[in-house]
């Protein structure tokens, strides 16, 4: 079981935190239209996954606004922000925002996102939502970086998360 940290102290997180070199397993998600959106569709394109536990923090806004704009300058890249909010805020988050070149997905119809990548927080005050971690799959389909945050209070490596796409 991995760990984490929020505010120092120690988080469990249910299942392996997928490593490098493993094919990202597909997953069901939902959009804000409410329509399923899932991995497989995104073959040949290289995709981050930017997975959070809620958009109504300053951290996860932030990551999500950063991706935003780096992602403008990504060729064949696809960008995902993932968290267990509904759809209705990932849409109110986006629009507020002006986020336009980032997908922002939910969690909330099924487990199996955090089943198969091992995201769930299992105690905490955030206990039920997703860790923070980035996870990056290339266009074959392969993991090639991953980072679970080790403390959820604090933004991910984002220039570590775009040199594995070089």
């Amino acid at each position: 079981m991995a760990t984490t940290k929020f505010k120092g102290q120690p988080v469990k997180i249910i299942g392996e935190f997928i490593k490098v070199g493993t094919v990202a397993p597909d997953f069901e998600l939902v959009k804000t239209d409410l329509s399923s959106f899932f991995l497989k569709d995104l073959k040949g394109k290289n995709v981050i996954l930017n997975i959070f536990p809620s958009l109504d923090t300053s951290v996860c806004a932030t990551s999500v606004r950063k991706f935003n704009k780096l992602a403008a300058s990504l060729p064949d890249t696809v960008v995902l922000a993932i968290s267990k909010d509904l759809p209705f805020a990932h849409a109110r988050f986006c629009t507020t925002e002006g986020i336009d070149k980032v997908i922002t997905l939910s969690v909330f119809r099924c487990s199996c996102f955090e089943d198969k990548y091992g995201m769930l927080l299992v105690d905490s005050p955030l206990k039920g939502l997703l860790a923070r971690g980035v996870i990056v799959v290339d266009g074959a389909g392969k993991v090639v970086y991953e980072e679970l945050v080790p403390e959820i209070t604090t933004e991910p490596n984002y220039d570590a998360a775009l040199a594995a796409l070089k």
